[in-house]
């Protein structure tokens, strides 16, 4: 049974910057991850994914050049620098391995493999 365990958030100024982590209790080497959240009152939804082959890489529009998606095998962890912060990036942060399929570019799927979720980490963007 893979299981997550979210950690790194907390409470940041507009602008500032954080670092996620999930870490895995098993490895991860063959499986895709990604990175979703859930905003107050809205559905949750796909922020990042990495396959298992690194290039494989995409970003929610929302996101793009301002989060950064790593994964480190040998440490069962995926990792989601953000920078630039946005009071709409406020949200719950979860990570999920992602369906094992990828787009015609090569790109991963944000669809998770299952409905099983851990407990996520809180981020607040608040001036």
């Amino acid at each position: 049974q893979l299981r997550f365990v979210e950690s790194g958030g907390g409470l940041v100024q507009p602008g500032g910057s954080l670092r996620l982590s999930c870490t895995a209790s098993e490895s991860i080497m063959y499986f895709g991850i990604g990175w979703f959240r859930q905003a107050p009152g809205k559905e949750r939804e796909g922020v990042s994914c990495i396959t298992a082959v690194r290039a494989g890489i995409d970003y929610a529009d929302s996101v793009k050049g301002r989060f950064t998606i790593s994964r480190d095998n040998a440490k069962n962890t995926v990792y989601l620098q953000m920078n630039s912060l946005k009071p709409e990036d406020t949200g719950l942060y979860f990570c999920a391995a992602v369906q094992p399929r990828i787009t015609s570019q090569g790109l991963c799927v944000m669809t998770p493999r299952s409905d099983s979720w851990g407990q996520g980490t809180q981020v607040t963007v608040s001036s």
